[in-house]
C-alpha cells in the first residue's frame, strides 16, 4: 500500500489538466509574441487562461503576471520593492517560507533594509497590535506575510493586517500558496498589494505560477530582453503550463467547498486517532484559525528516533515530511517550530502531514498502524 500525505509540498495533476497540456502541446505550439496564425493562437490562449484565472482570484486579468512559481514571484516583488520603489525597511514575520526568509536576509546584508519580525500569538498567529506598534513610526515600509503557514497551517487575518498597513501608508504583500484553490478568494476586496501563488498546489504542473499587482501599483522588470508579460518578465512564456494552471484552479475552485469538508473530517479523525495511540501526542497547528488541509504533530519520542523517521515511514509505503519541502534536505529543526516549541520538543519528532481529497481515512490508519511499529 502507498499513502500519501505530503500534498503541502506538492499535489497530482488532474487527469483533465494532463490531457487539456497535451493537447497545448501538440496543437497550440506557437509563439505567443510572433503575429502569424500560430503565434496568435497561443496569444489568444495565453490570455483565456489569463482571463479564466483572474475571474477565480476575483481580479482583473491585468493584473496577473505569470512566473515560474511563487519563489521566483516572492524574490521579485521583495526586490523590487527595494530596488524599484524605494522600501527602506520589511516587516515579515520568523515563520514565513525560505524564499521571504532568505531574500529578506540578503536585502538586509546587502542593500542595508531594516527588516523587522512582528512578534507571533501563542497560538502562532500574528500579533496584530505589535504590527501596528512596528508601523507607527511610519517609514517606507512593506510587509510581507503569508496566508497560510505552509509547515503549521495557521491562518493569518488578511483583512485586519491588510487595513493596519494600509492606515500607515504599508505596502502588503503575501504569499498565498496554501490558499489558493483550498477556498475562494476574492483579491478585489482584500487589502492586499501583492500576492502569488503556485499551480502545482493546486492540482496543476510544476514550474508555474503568478503574481497578483494591484491596479495602481508596480514593480520592476523581473527579467529583461522581451516585451512577454507587460514587460515585467521577458522570455517566451510557458503556455502548455499556464493553461494547465487555469484549468487545475477552475477544477479545484468549483470542489473547494466540499474538498474543505473532507479535509476538516479528515484532520479530525486523525488528530482522534493518532492521540488515542500515542501519550503525550502534541499539536502543532495551533488553535484558532487553522488550515483544514494541514496537521503538524509532535510525537513525545527519544530525540534518536528524529532524524530516520520520515526515511522509515517511506520505506513503509508512506510520504510525509518534517516540514517545508524547500528544506526537507536539513536535519536541521524546522525555523517554524523553532519560534513554538521549547528546545526538548524541537529535537523530537514532529511530522506535518497535509490532505487533500484524495485522503482518505484508511491513509491515517495506515500510518497510526506504521507508527505503532515503529513506536520506541
Amino acid at each position: 500500500m502507498s499513502v500519501y500525505l505530503d500534498y503541502a509540498a506538492t499535489t497530482p495533476l488532474y487527469p483533465e489538466v494532463v490531457n487539456k497540456m497535451t493537447e497545448v502541446l501538440q496543437h497550440t505550439f506557437g509563439n505567443p509574441s510572433s503575429t502569424h496564425q500560430a503565434g496568435r493562437q497561443a496569444k489568444t490562449l495565453l490570455e483565456q487562461s489569463r482571463k479564466t484565472t483572474a475571474a477565480l482570484l476575483g481580479c482583473q486579468a491585468r493584473e496577473l503576471i505569470f512566473t515560474s512559481g511563487a519563489t521566483e514571484a516572492n524574490n521579485w516583488i521583495l526586490n523590487s520593492a527595494v530596488y524599484r520603489l524605494g522600501i527602506k525597511r520589511i516587516i515579515t514575520s520568523k515563520i514565513e517560507h525560505p524564499s521571504v526568509l532568505e531574500c529578506v536576509a540578503i536585502l538586509a546584508e546587502c542593500a542595508n533594509v531594516q527588516v523587522d519580525y512582528v512578534s507571533l500569538t501563542n497560538s502562532g498567529h500574528i500579533d496584530l497590535s505589535h504590527l501596528e506598534q512596528l508601523l507607527s513610526d511610519q517609514k517606507e515600509t512593506l510587509v510581507s506575510l503569508m496566508y497560510v503557514n505552509n509547515e503549521i497551517g495557521t491562518i493569518a487575518d488578511l483583512e485586519a493586517i491588510g487595513n493596519i498597513c494600509q492606515n500607515f501608508g504599508a505596502l502588503f504583500h503575501s504569499d498565498m500558496v496554501q490558499s489558493i484553490g483550498k477556498w475562494e478568494i476574492d483579491l478585489a476586496s482584500l487589502p492586499v498589494d501583492f500576492a502569488v501563488g503556485s499551480a502545482h498546489k493546486f492540482h496543476g504542473p510544476k514550474g508555474v505560477g503568478f503574481v497578483f499587482v494591484k491596479q495602481g501599483r508596480s514593480l520592476g522588470s523581473l527579467t529583461v530582453g522581451g516585451a512577454q508579460e507587460k514587460g515585467y518578465r521577458a522570455g517566451t512564456e510557458s503556455i502548455h503550463n499556464i493553461a494547465g494552471m487555469a484549468l487545475a484552479l477552475q477544477i479545484a475552485s468549483a470542489r473547494a467547498p466540499e474538498n474543505t469538508i473532507h479535509a476538516a473530517e479528515i484532520k479530525n479523525y486523525a488528530v482522534s486517532q493518532l492521540s488515542g495511540q500515542f501519550d503525550g501526542l502534541w499539536i502543532n497547528s495551533g488553535i484558532g484559525q487553522t488550515s483544514p488541509y494541514i496537521l503538524n504533530i509532535g510525537l513525545n519520542w527519544p530525540e534518536s528516533k528524529t532524524a530516520m523517521l520520515a526515511f522509515q515511514l517511506d520505506m513503509k509505503g508512506i510520504a510525509i515530511s518534517r516540514g517545508s519541502a524547500c528544506q526537507s534536505g536539513s536535519s536541521a529543526p524546522s525555523h517554524v517550530l523553532a519560534q513554538m516549541l521549547t528546545k526538548e520538543r524541537q529535537r523530537q519528532p514532529n511530522l506535518r502531514l497535509s490532505f487533500s481529497a484524495f485522503t482518505q481515512k484508511s491513509d491515517i490508519d495506515f500510518l497510526v498502524a506504521a507508527l505503532l511499529e515503529l513506536a520506541p
